[in-house]
């Protein structure tokens, strides 16, 4: 790389992944997300650029996996030298130690980047997200709701979120201890002498509240401020890089704004969905009143012994809504009440491989229809889908500032079916009603 990097970062999906990439490009830091370790060759095509990710999916994997997969990965985001190395997590914390164990990657990052504590930013009121004396709160249908009482996530089918306090919530994945910086501290006259009397005390973890602009842009300075020259390790949700750019454009190492013209319509699009989420069960609805056929693929039957035989139905199915000039939504579930996952965790390992046979049914889409849109609903989904579409990297296309974490993205690769195809990655929580419709458009409002 040439000229000094930023940030690096590993995201523990694909979703959260671009959601980073997202708030860095939107204002002014070219990003680019490998969807691996990049060889050189791949590394050199993005030597311009001033932040790097890697998209992982150790949200939805064991300590076990984490140990072997995130020790390399940190070790080469390390090797990159950038000012800031971030482990992205959801901005819901939505964990447990089996699954998505956060405490296992922070004590992974923190041995190899050799740190007394790491530093934690989890709010981010762009998305509506809040931590006030460490308790997580998150917005849902214009309220605002305690983690573990949120409608969605205090029930999520495989990470329920019961506690709210942060702390005692990683207490239960990692012996490390956990400091804060609440918001009476972040506001004090002396607040930089607390802070960095605390950290020289720290061994462990460090917690920033972040309530507000003001609160994210103090956190952002206390962050930046105490970075070593050597760079150092961190961890949170996008939130770490909303409050960074508070901080690097204050001191002009930033553009703070770029440019995104509006790509235009697309007159097709395909769509796969492995969510169970609400918000995207009325998406789906939303979208069959605005020109796209809903089509509803069985996870058990997609899983089951017949499962070759369901895919190429769902295939042809959705081959002949695009042969009529219309949209096709191939989803697993439409909302709650159709979620199969109970049934689907008694078969090994079903979660990971929906979503590789949902991104082997949207190539197939894409490939034969000749697309150049796409969209990917669910986070865990996105993880696994994106990989069947033989994609290396993707840049930003259009940002969504109205719906953040859910940009229109530019894919990279050696695929010529799917090298420069525009798609989007949807977590199941994000976007407007009319979100399907909206990356149709290529709109940067629903």
């Amino acid at each position: 790389m040439t000229g000094p990097l930023l940030l690096s970062y590993y995201g523990d999906d694909f979703t959260g992944s671009t959601d980073v990439m997202e708030a860095l490009a939107s204002n002014g830091v070219e990003t680019v997300l490998f969807l691996d370790i990049p060889d050189e060759a791949l590394l050199k095509r993005f030597s311009h650029v001033r932040a790097l990710g890697i998209a992982g999916t150790s949200r939805s994997e064991t300590p076990e996996w984490m140990k072997e997969k995130l020790t390399p990965a940190f070790a080469w985001l390390k090797a990159q030298k950038a000012a800031i190395c971030h482990y992205k997590v959801c901005s819901t914390f939505d964990s447990s130690p089996g699954i998505g164990n956060i405490g296992t990657a922070v004590e992974i990052g923190k041995q190899l980047f050799e740190q007394a504590f790491v530093p934690l930013v989890v709010g981010a009121p762009q998305l509506k997200r809040y931590t006030a004396f460490g308790h997580l709160f998150a917005a849902y249908q214009g309220e605002v709701y305690r983690i573990d009482r949120h409608p969605v996530m205090s029930r999520h089918p495989v990470t329920p979120m019961h506690e709210a306090d942060l702390r005692r919530h990683l207490a239960g994945q990692t012996k490390l201890s956990s400091g804060l910086v609440d918001l009476v501290t972040l506001g004090l006259d002396d607040a930089d002498a607390r802070i960095d009397a605390l950290a020289e005390s720290a061994d462990g973890m460090v917690l920033f509240d972040v309530d507000s602009p003001l609160s994210q842009a103090q956190a952002g300075r206390a962050l930046w401020r105490l970075t070593p020259p050597q760079g150092w390790f961190v961890a949170g949700s996008s939130g770490v890089e909303y409050a960074l750019l508070a901080a690097w454009k204050s001191q002009g190492l930033v553009p703070g704004a770029a440019d995104f013209p509006a790509p235009g319509k697309a007159e097709r699009i395909a769509v796969v969905s492995g969510s169970v989420s609400p918000t995207t069960e009325r998406q789906i609805r939303t979208a069959a009143s605005q020109g796209f056929e809903a089509i509803a693929v069985d996870p058990l039957d997609l899983l089951g012994e017949n499962g070759e035989r369901v895919m190429a139905k769902a295939i042809a199915n959705g081959l002949d809504v695009l042969g009529q000039g219309r949209s096709p939504i191939l989803y697993t579930a439409l909302g709650p009440s159709a979620d199969r996952g109970g049934e689907i965790d008694r078969i090994a390992g079903s979660r990971h491989r929906l979503g590789q046979m949902l991104g082997a049914m949207l190539h197939r889409l894409v490939a034969e229809a000749r697309l150049t849109r796409a969209v990917i609903a669910g986070g865990d989904t996105s993880s696994h889908a994106l990989r069947q579409l033989d994609v290396q990297a993707l840049t930003t296309l259009l940002p969504l500032p109205q719906t953040p974490g859910s940009p229109l993205c530019t894919a990279h690769g050696l695929n010529a079916a799917t090298n420069g195809l525009q798609i989007a990655l949807k977590g199941g929580q994000v976007g407007a009603d009319g979100y399907f419709a909206q990356i149709r458009d290529g709109l940067t409002a629903a």
